[in-house]
Order: structure tokens, then sequence, then C-alpha cells
């Protein structure tokens, strides 16, 4: 399975929100200011190098320590729902034989659970695929400056997103998406994991890289051209608050958190056609594969959130590897992570394509037999559609918010449960039976969710202070 937002590493600001782009113009000219001063200040030992002392490694365990608790109990919390929710599903599919989400719908609540079911995740694909494809609309463009040394791009087509995402939908994405058979993509889907691995190694290394404050790679060029800067000068936490991580900072922008996590852990759709595709299925052994695939991400979710927020502390970016770009666009490990980047969420948007087509075969064309011409419309339908979302759509935060409030509790929480009430058997679980009264919790906190995190990004939104109605 697919680990889906991580790899924009929102979590990093969401979790612990404190971005500068709600900074005032006043603190970035102190922060400037600030940084001309010290540079002038250490100028005369820019070739002393500091000696770690034990003390800095000291306090810095105690904060990791403390922003550990405060980071794990979200993504542990989401992460062990997410798999109660899967034992769900394959409980009930084993007890009516059915491996298709939308037809567990069906055979719990006829032709409305099916509907709602197709819609859901519909709705939550589609917006993992446009998440995916605003990275590569982003990145992409970096990229290519970065090869070519361009600090400020001109009109070129080759440094236009929107041209960009619409030839690797075409030559990369769609050939993908009209394979016949998921199972294949399974080694373009490893590939895509070795290059988030590659990824959160590199995160890990730039912490203890990136000194704190960091200098803008604008006005480090301005200082360059009078005075030679000093490099490796540090600034403890100690010496600057801007470095010394919050460990709680709640506003109305927390409420894209629990949301943009529950849409990162959304695989279940997923989960029913590859327990198909396993050699000798059992629910067992899907279980154990799903179980290890969420610790897996769950990991990695973690560690890339954790070190992305202790490098850049509250001027950590929506989008961590534009923050490593204001201190080095042409830094060559972060050019590897971001083609590394592109990779993996390029070659996923065909994975997370099979269950939409699969949800709308269902929903409109359910007696059919495999059609080749029907099967090809349906992926350059999507894709057409997914693209245009991303070209005119004004961010991705808006994305993530929504859908993860609305589609991904459904396929969590609510689905889940009521399907697995609905199908087992009064005669094995009755309806006061321990089993069943957990399900009805378990959907009915999903609905308080689904309220609560609706209701405080429409708050947000009404505010005027929301990132999500801003631009990227």
């Amino acid at each position: 399975m697919d680990a889906q937002p991580s790899v924009c590493a929102l979590p990093c600001r969401e979790l612990v929100p404190n971005s500068t782009e709600n900074a005032s113009p006043n603190r970035a000219a102190g922060d400037a200011e600030a940084n001309l001063a010290e540079s002038s200040e250490f100028l005369s030992n820019a070739d002393d190098k500091k000696a770690p002392r034990f003390t800095d490694v000291t306090v810095f365990l105690i904060r990791l320590c403390n922003i550990f608790g405060n980071l794990q109990f979200l993504l542990t919390a989401v992460a062990c729902l997410s798999a109660y929710s899967i034992h769900l599903l394959l409980k009930s599919s084993g007890i009516v034989g059915i491996r298709a989400y939308e037809q567990l719908g069906y055979r719990a609540f006829g032709t409305p659970g099916k509907m709602a079911a197709g819609i859901a995740i519909t709705l939550q694909n589609i917006g993992a695929m446009s998440s995916y494809l605003y990275i590569v609309k982003y990145e992409f463009p970096l990229v290519i400056q970065a090869f070519l040394k361009v600090d400020k791009p001109s009109s070129e087509w080759y440094f236009d997103g929107n041209y960009l995402v619409i030839i690797v939908s075409i030559c990369i994405i769609l050939p993908l998406a009209l394979m016949k058979q998921l199972g294949y993509l399974g080694y373009t889907s490893g590939f895509s994991l070795s290059c988030m691995v590659f990824f959160l190694i590199s995160v890990i290394y730039k912490k203890f890289q990136v000194p704190c404050p960091f200098v803008d790679f604008a006005l480090n060029r301005t200082l360059d051209l009078n005075i030679s800067t000093p490099h490796g000068v540090t600034v403890t936490p100690d010496d600057d608050p801007s470095c010394a991580p919050k460990m709680f900072n709640l506003k109305l922008q927390t409420a894209y958190t629990i949301p943009i996590l529950a849409f990162a852990f959304v695989c279940h759709p997923e989960v029913l056609p590859i327990y198909t595709e396993l050699r000798n299925p059992t629910k067992k052994k899907m279980q154990h594969v799903s179980n290890i695939s969420i610790a897996v991400m769950y990991i990695m979710y973690f560690l890339a959130a954790l070190f992305g927020y202790l490098t850049f502390y509250d001027r950590v970016e929506a989008e961590l590897l534009h923050t490593y770009s204001k201190i080095d666009p042409y830094d060559t490990l972060i050019l590897c992570v971001r083609l590394a980047v592109l990779t993996a969420v390029t070659l996923t948007v065909p994975i997370v394509l099979f269950p939409v087509r699969r949800a709308i075969q269902q929903l409109f064309f359910p007696n059919k037999t495999f059609w080749w011409p029907r099967h090809i419309a349906i992926a350059i339908t999507l894709l057409t559609t997914i693209n245009l979302l991303v070209i005119f759509a004004p961010n991705i935060l808006g994305i993530f918010g929504v859908i993860g409030a609305t589609s991904a509790p459904c396929l969590i929480f609510i689905f889940p449960a009521v399907f697995y009430i609905r199908i087992v058997p009064k005669e094995e679980e009755p309806m006061r039976s321990a089993p069943k009264i957990l399900a009805a919790c378990f959907a009915g906190l999903g609905v308080l969710f689904m309220i609560m995190s609706l209701s405080f990004i429409i708050i947000d939104w009404t505010s005027g202070s929301s990132n999500a109605s801003s631009g990227h």
C-alpha cells in the first residue's frame, strides 16, 4: 500500500502549527537584520569551528523526547484506528465472500450503501492524486531551475508547472494507468517506497547540517557581495527564541492536522483488491500485510515530521522541500531528494487510480465484463479531471482538509463499522455483543470527527486567516 500526503510533509507544520506564513513583515525584517548583525559579530571567528558541548546534546534530547510524546499521540491514534477498521473490513469481507468495498456497501445497505462507498472512494482518491500532481507541478520546475542554475526563471514553457504536469500525466502516468492488472504495479510501488526512504534519510541528515537560524539564500547572496559570510557558525536554541521548539501552539489552522493525518492513512479501498491478488489469501495474512504497511508509514510520517520541524522550527513551510530551497536551491542532496519525491508520487498516481476506476465501474457498469475502450476512457477522463483541478485550484491544503474531513472518516471510521454491524449475522454476534458495541462507538467517533473538523475548517475559512485561502 502506498503512502499518501506524507510526501509533502504537511504534518510537519500542521502538527506544530506556527508557520511564518502568518508572520508580520516587521518580524521578517527584524530576522533579516538579526542575521546581518550575527554575521558581522562572528566574522572575526570565521575559521573557528565550534565544538559540540554535552549540554547542547542533552537539551536537544530532552526537547526531542517532549516533541516525541506530543507528536506520537496523534499519529499513533490514527494509525491504530486505521488498523482496527481494516480488521472490520476483512471480517465483513470474509463472511460474505466479497472483495470490493462498494459491494460490501451494497451487501449491507443495498444501492444507497454502494453509492455512498463509491462516491467516498472516488473523492478520496481524486484528492490523493491531485495532491501528488500538485507536487509535480511545484517541484518539477524547481528541479529544472536547479539543473540549469537559473535564479529567476523566464517564461519558457519548461518552467511552467502546468505544462509539466500535463506532460508527466500523458507520458508516464497514463501508460501505467492503462494496465489491466493492479499486481504488475507492485514493482513501481516498491521503487516509489524506496524513494521515500531516501527522502526520510535526507531529512534526518539535514537536521544536523542546517544551522539555526538559517540565512535565506537571497540574503546570503547579498552578504557574499560585500563580505565573506562565515560557514559553520550556529546559534543554539538558548541564543535565539526561533530555534526553540514549541510544544503546544493551538490555533484555528490546527483543525487541518487530524484531517490530514486521516487522509494520509486511508488505504482501505486498496485493501480488498490486494487481498484478492494475494497468493493463498487469508484474512490473517492480509491483516498482517496491512499492519506492516501502516507501521512503516507511521514511522516514516513521524520521523519526517519530527526532523523537518526540528530543522526549521517556526520557519518550516507546508511543503518541506521548499524550505530547504530557501537555504540553497542548488544543493545536490536536496536536488536528488526532489527527483526521488517526484518519481515516487508519479509512480503512485496509477496505483491510486485503479480503485477509482473500479468504483466508477461498480456504480455505472456493475454487470459489464472488461472492455478495453471503457477501461481507457475512464482513465483518460479521470486524469483530465485531476489535471484541471491541479491547474486551476488555488492550493493543496484546502483539498487535504476538506477531503480529509469528509471522505476519510467515512472510509476509515463510519463505513467499516456500519458494514460490520449489518453484515455479521446476529447469530454469530448479537447487537449487544462487545465487538458490535465497539464498532458502533467507532462509527460514532467518525461522525464526531467529521462534524468537528468541518466546523473548524469552515470557521477558519470565514475568519479570513486560513492558509487554505491563500496561494500555495
